[in-house]
């Protein structure tokens, strides 16, 4: 037989003997691999909430899509700086309306710029109330903006934000709670006292970690000026004229707001600019931080499980001297019960991973069913989990492979079965 073909059938035949002894010791390969298992559960668990999260953040945190930025105040990114961000807050006027308006008259590179200013309130119809509702002064181009659709009626008019008109578009969170079994558009809801005419549903957005995106009432953002005031400010959402355009859109309006405030070239910018890019970095920042800390984890129950498994292999050489006695006396080498015996350990721990493969899937699986935790399993993660466990084996295997391939047979002859 050809060298590779007899060092193939020797693989099959130690993984065979190896998955038979996981079978005949099913308690024992069980507590064996608790280690691997756990690891491998807790390795892949994180790894499909970090990337459940991140596909999640890219399509729906950031509503403003891969041509959309802001324009605020302050916004804070990066470690916290208490001094750095007082100073801001000192430093960094409101923004006003004038401001802008001057945007939108003078940008070229701009599809659409809008304002929202928001805040919480509570929401009433017929003697029912719901708390905790955003409210949203915007002009009437915001839900274009933010891609919010129409599920029912239409959405507020320039004519009505002209007249500050006492109208609302509502989310569906405020149709399920007050509209149910009934149309909501033309009915007058109750919003801290002020009465508003729904004109409009959203369609639905779902909920980011838990937090329900749909939970909002829209009015023109004068008729919230009027009733709110002005002093605390507002934002400005903006889209440019495509992607590839997004930074010169940026780069313009920072311009143009920059001279509007007078700022000389040596001042920093007392205003931020941001697009959805800024906040998938961050997001990307902290997961990465996560998933620093779930290798700590993983590696402490890897190296228990690894010592675990040395134990066993050692054991098991102990309880087969015998039969390493009787296959050197056939003419098996050094090499070929050194080669088993690795076999059998990187098997055993391959096993393991796999179980753990199969238990984080149905951990994923029942959180995503059970909750809104998005939870999406990447295949990279589960051959790196399964190669990794297997790697382990292997390591942990060589002191129990070599003191079994060094046994001399005679010595070994002589042990009892």
């Amino acid at each position: 037989m050809p060298r590779h073909l007899r060092f193939s059938a020797s693989l099959l035949e130690a993984a065979r003997i190896a998955l038979d002894s996981l079978r005949k010791n099913k308690l024992r390969s069980f507590l064996t691999l608790l280690g691997i298992i756990l690891a491998t559960t807790t390795l892949i668990a994180v790894t499909a909430l970090i990337h459940g999260m991140n596909l999640y953040i890219a399509d729906k945190v950031s509503n403003m899509g891969a041509d959309g930025f802001r324009i605020v105040r302050m916004a804070w990114f990066g470690p916290w700086d208490p001094k750095k961000f007082f100073d801001m807050q000192k430093r960094n006027p409101q923004l006003k309306v004038e401001e802008y308006e001057f945007i939108r008259a003078n940008a070229t590179r701009l599809k659409d710029i809008g304002m929202m200013a928001s805040r919480q309130a509570r929401v009433m119809y017929r003697g029912g109330s719901l708390e905790g509702v955003d409210l949203e002064g915007v002009t009437p181009n915001i839900p274009a903006i933010n891609n919010v659709q129409v599920a029912a009626g239409r959405a507020i008019t320039y004519e009505e934000a002209r007249r500050h008109a006492p109208v609302a578009f509502i989310g569906n969170d405020i149709r399920k709670r007050f509209f149910e079994s009934r149309d909501a558009v033309g009915k007058t809801i109750q919003v801290e006292g002020n009465p508003y005419e729904v004109v409009g549903v959203a369609k639905e957005l779902g909920s980011v970690v838990g937090q329900s995106q749909d939970n909002f009432v829209m009015v023109p953002i004068a008729s919230y000026f009027k009733t709110y005031g002005a002093q605390n400010g507002f934002r400005m959402i903006a889209k440019a004229m495509d992607q590839q355009h997004l930074q010169e859109a940026e780069d313009e309006a920072r311009v143009l707001l920059r001279s509007f405030r007078h700022l000389g070239p040596a001042q920093d910018d007392n205003f931020t600019v941001f697009a959805s890019e800024a906040f998938i970095n961050l997001w990307q920042r902290l997961t990465s931080t996560i998933a620093a800390m779930a290798v700590g984890i993983v590696s402490v129950f890897m190296v228990v499980g690894g010592i675990v498994i040395m134990n066993i292999m050692l054991a098991v050489v102990t309880e087969r001297t015998h039969e390493i006695g009787i296959r050197k006396s056939l003419g098996a080498r050094r090499a070929d019960i050194l080669k088993q015996f690795l076999v059998e350990s990187s098997v055993l721990a391959g096993v393991g991973g796999l179980a753990g493969v199969l238990a984080a899937w149905a951990v994923a699986m029942a959180v995503r069913a059970l909750t809104s935790v998005p939870m999406a399993l990447p295949w990279d993660s589960v051959l790196i989990g399964v190669g990794l466990s297997a790697a382990v084996g292997l390591f942990f295997g060589v002191y129990p492979a070599r003191r079994a391939s060094r046994l001399d047979p005679i010595v070994a002859l002589r042990v009892e079965r």
